[in-house]
C-alpha cells in the first residue's frame, strides 16, 4: 500500500466580526505632530490653545457663530438646562438614548413624555400641545438618526407658550435643511462627539447658542463657575474638554467629509441591496435636507418571516451585531415608568417602533463585501 503523504491543511478562515459602528481613526502619525505640540506647551486643559482652535473651526465648519465645547454631549445638556434655567416640566422624546431624560432628572426637572412621528422618529408636534402644564418650562425634541425635527412647528408652539427648546442634537452633526445648519434651531442645540458618531474627539460634545452673552454664562458653568482666580458666579461642574481630545478633533475635522462621503455610499448600497427584500424598509432621504448618514435604520415589517428581535439574534449568530436602536424606550427604565406619561397608552406608535428597528452596520471602514454578508443573512430569514 502506499503510503499517504503529509498535507497541512489550512483551516477555513472565519469571518471577521461586524459591529453596528466602528470609530473613525486618521492615521496615527498625523497626530504625532499635535501630541509634541502639547507636550511642548504643558498645556492639557483649562481652554488651551487645541481647544480654542477647535471652537472655531468648527463654527466655522458648521455655519455657526456660537459653540463651546464640552468633555462630553451629557454634561453638554446638563449645562444647557442649567444655563436656561429650566425647572418644573419638560417635554421631551422617549424614542431617544437615555441621556435626554437623564439630564432632566439630573437637574430635578420632571421629563413629559409624548408619542412620535411614524415617518420621521421624531417627536410629534402635534402630541406635544396637550401635555403643556403650568409647569412646563421648555421643549427638548431629538433630531432621531440626524433627521430634523419639524422645527417650525415646535418653535411655534413655544413662542405662543414661552417656552424654551433645547435639541439634542447629538446625532446630527453637519445635517442642513435648505442649506442651513439645523443646530441653529431653538434656544441650543446639543452636540455629541462620542466616539461611535460621524464626527468623534475620543469623547466630547458642544453646546450651540445664539449670543456672545450665553456662551460666557456656559463657559462659566462648564469651568465650576470661576470668572477668575477669586470669583466664583454660579454653581458650576468641570465639563471642560481637554487639548487631547481638541487636538484630535482639529485632525477629524480634515477627514470628516471623506467619512460621511463614505456613509453615504454605503447607505446607496444597503438601499440597492435591500430593496426586493419583502418585510425591509428604510427611512426615505428628505428632499431638502443634507443629511450625515450617521446610521441606517430598517424596519422589521409584518410580513417579513420572523420577529425583529428574532433576525437580531439572527445575525448576532453570524458575528453580526446590529443594535434595537431604541430598545426599550426610556419611559420602560425603571427610573421612568412611573411617571403618568410613560404608558404605553400614551405612546403608541414609540412603543410599536422600537419593536420593529434595527439599525444595520454603517462606519467607513465597512466593506461592499460586508454589507452583501449582511444582507445574504436578512435574506435567507
Amino acid at each position: 500500500m502506499k503510503r499517504a503523504e503529509n498535507v497541512s491543511v489550512v483551516p477555513l478562515q472565519q469571518p471577521s466580526t461586524i459591529y453596528v459602528t466602528k470609530p473613525y481613526l486618521p492615521p496615527l502619525q498625523e497626530f504625532l505632530p499635535y501630541l509634541e505640540r502639547i507636550w511642548q506647551n504643558s498645556i492639557l486643559t483649562n481652554g488651551g490653545p487645541f481647544h480654542q482652535q477647535l471652537e472655531k473651526s468648527l463654527s466655522a465648519h458648521l455655519g455657526l457663530e456660537h459653540l463651546s465645547l464640552f468633555s462630553n454631549g451629557t454634561l453638554g445638556l446638563v449645562t444647557a438646562l442649567q444655563a436656561l434655567r429650566i425647572t418644573g416640566e419638560v417635554i421631551t422624546t422617549p424614542y431617544s438614548f437615555v441621556a435626554t431624560a437623564h439630564s432632566l432628572l439630573w437637574n430635578g426637572i420632571k421629563p413629559v413624555f409624548v408619542d412620535v412621528e411614524k415617518h420621521t422618529m421624531n417627536i410629534d408636534p402635534k402630541k406635544i400641545e396637550a401635555a403643556i402644564t403650568p409647569q412646563t418650562t421648555a421643549i427638548l425634541p431629538v433630531h432621531c438618526y440626524g433627521r430634523p425635527c419639524d422645527t417650525d412647528a415646535i418653535q411655534k408652539i413655544a413662542d405662543n407658550y414661552n417656552l424654551k427648546v433645547i435639541y439634542d442634537a447629538a446625532h446630527a452633526f453637519g445635517v442642513e435643511k435648505h442649506g442651513k445648519s439645523i443646530l441653529l434651531n431653538g434656544d441650543m442645540s446639543v452636540l455629541s462627539f462620542h466616539a461611535t458618531k460621524v464626527f468623534n474627539t475620543f469623547e466630547g460634545g458642544a453646546i450651540i447658542c445664539h449670543s456672545a452673552k450665553e456662551k460666557q454664562r456656559i463657559d462659566h458653568l462648564k469651568n465650576f463657575g470661576f470668572i477668575d482666580e477669586v470669583t466664583v458666579v454660579a454653581p458650576g461642574i468641570n465639563g471642560k474638554m481637554s487639548e487631547i481630545n481638541a487636538a484630535f478633533g482639529l485632525l477629524q475635522l480634515q477627514h470628516v467629509q471623506h467619512a460621511m462621503e463614505k456613509r453615504q455610499q454605503l447607505d446607496a448600497n444597503y438601499r440597492e441591496l435591500l430593496k426586493h427584500v419583502k418585510g425591509i424598509s428604510f427611512l426615505p432621504h428628505e428632499a431638502d435636507v443634507t443629511p450625515n448618514y450617521s446610521y441606517f435604520p430598517v424596519r422589521i415589517e409584518a410580513e417579513f418571516p420572523i420577529s425583529r428581535d428574532a433576525l437580531y439574534q439572527r445575525l448576532r449568530d453570524h458575528d453580526i451585531y446590529a443594535r434595537r436602536y431604541f430598545y426599550p424606550l426610556i419611559s420602560e427604565f425603571p427610573m421612568y415608568r412611573g411617571f403618568p406619561s410613560a404608558t404605553t397608552q400614551n405612546l403608541p406608535i414609540a412603543s410599536e417602533i422600537s419593536k420593529r428597528i434595527l439599525c444595520l452596520p454603517i462606519y467607513p471602514a465597512l466593506t461592499a463585501h460586508e454589507q452583501e454578508r449582511i444582507v445574504d443573512v436578512i435574506s435567507g430569514a
